[in-house]
């Protein structure tokens, strides 16, 4: 007969294998525990370490057209949500003309863009405009089929291809400004508006001097080469290609102090008049 001790006698009686399991289970399920706890607040760490940008930001920008003020311009970080049962951003840019304005290009636009918390890509977007183009938009981001797929007034196109890490038109702004931007560089994102899917040239210009309202600004200057997308669509005339620049703060939150946004003859400037100092 072979010896027993004491602790293994223990173990041997029904409340000793009971302790014992548990201990084992314990030990064997912690990992498991400790994974699920990282992945859990992967989302908010991942918030944490963005230094451009938090919830609670929100700019505000006066548009003109030429020396005519033509109405205000939100960029706002709403609270952080849950889409698609993802942790995500979700930014708002709301466009409105005043009388001014509406006697040159009438538009009333909210823009809702969701991202990952890592500023990765996008899960979902929307707009709605009132305007000589009304529209009522959604593109539904599927990351398992890298698919997307473009919704305008309850009319569903078949879905197109993505590339990995793909923006919506307003996740673009904010994609920029989690980029490590550097003077005379170029950097490519991946875009969609739903119908096309495309990489965008950022082109990154010299450092310079900005003024705002009376302000010195230190800024860099962001030129999206949109050209890319125009060859993408076929309607678009060469005299109604859309231009975008945008002027950032020179420093770890890259706000835009300056958009410029021109379709054919008609061209808005937003200078921001409210937001971080």
């Amino acid at each position: 007969m072979i010896p027993i001790n004491k602790k293994e006698a223990l173990l041997l009686k029904p409340e000793g294998i009971h302790r014992g399991l548990i201990k084992y289970v314990i030990l064997a399920l912690f990992p498991i525990i400790f994974l699920n706890y990282l992945l859990l607040n992967a989302g908010d760490k991942a918030a944490d370490r963005n230094a451009a940008f938090q919830p609670g930001e929100k700019l505000t920008y006066k548009g003109k057209w030429g020396i005519i003020p033509t109405g205000e311009l939100t960029l706002e970080v709403l609270p952080i949500d849950t889409v698609n049962g993802v942790q995500a951003y979700h930014f708002v840019m709301i466009t409105k003309t005043n009388d001014e304005g509406d006697r040159i290009y009438k538009i009333r636009e909210r823009q809702d863009s969701y991202v990952d918390t890592g500023v990765t890509h996008s899960i979902f977007y929307k707009k709605k405009t009132e305007s000589e183009h009304p529209r009522d938009e959604s593109i539904n981001f599927d990351w398992i089929k890298l698919e997307a797929v473009y919704t305008n007034f309850a009319e569903t196109r078949p879905p197109i291809r993505i590339m990995p890490g793909t923006f919506d038109p307003l996740a673009l702004f904010y994609a920029i400004r989690s980029q490590n931007l550097k003077e005379n560089s170029e950097i490519y994102i991946p875009l969609t508006d739903g119908k096309h899917n495309i990489e965008i040239r950022i082109m990154v210009g010299k450092r310079d001097v900005t003024e705002i309202a009376g302000k010195m600004y230190n800024t860099l200057e962001i030129t999206p080469y949109m050209e890319m997308l125009d060859k993408q669509d076929k309607e678009v005339r060469k005299s109604e290609r859309a231009q975008l620049k945008i002027w950032v703060t020179d420093d770890e939150k890259k706000i835009p102090i300056k958009i410029r946004s021109k379709v054919g003859i008609i061209s808005f400037d937003f200078d921001l008049v409210s937001g971080p100092s």
